[in-house]
């Protein structure tokens, strides 16, 4: 079970709404998002309607300001909760679409995916086992995307608009 509040206004002020499971719209109940404060639970919140565009994930804790969840603007128009996953992580990655060319499991986190996979164009993927966040750069930064249980055949079908990413991570619970 999760528990997020949006807030219009920068430190918890102005009209809010809590939430406790997805929602593909937010937009009806409200306007901006300045501030964000996650009471249980992981979550990704996305700044376009139906889990699309610029995705931020968020655990627990106060975000007083949206640069604190590292978001360009003030826009969050959809978010999930992202499911408990206790057990081991296991993904596939491959320098071409359709599961082609080089191929590398991943166990755990990776800070430089050069380093480890000579190769920044991650063009499909295949999650076996946990929930992973796919970073733009290296050292887990730039955009985010959430990887789930599956099979990616392109970069677009994570959201990407490119197939250039720098670091892999695991979703672990442990609060």
């Amino acid at each position: 079970m999760g528990k997020i509040i949006f807030y219009e206004d920068k430190n918890f002020q102005g009209r809010s709404y809590e939430c406790s499971s997805d929602c593909a719209d937010l937009h009806s109940h409200f306007s901006r998002c300045n501030s964000i404060q996650v009471e249980s639970g992981h979550w990704m919140v996305y700044e376009r309607p139906n889990f699309m565009g610029y995705q931020y994930f968020l655990r627990r804790g106060e975000y007083p300001d949206y640069q604190r969840w590292m978001g360009f603007n003030d826009c969050i128009r959809s978010c999930c909760l992202i499911p408990q996953h206790q057990g081991s992580h296991r993904m596939r990655i491959y320098e071409r679409s359709d599961f082609g060319g080089q191929m590398m499991e991943f166990t755990d986190d990776c800070p430089s995916l050069y380093d480890r996979f000579h190769n920044n164009d991650i063009h499909s993927c295949n999650v076996m086992d946990g929930y992973w966040l796919f970073y733009e750069h290296p050292n887990y930064k730039g955009r985010q995307y959430l990887m789930r249980p599956g099979e990616y055949r392109r970069f677009g079908d994570w959201g990407a608009m490119n197939p250039r990413l720098g670091s892999i991570r695991r979703i672990a619970f442990s609060n």
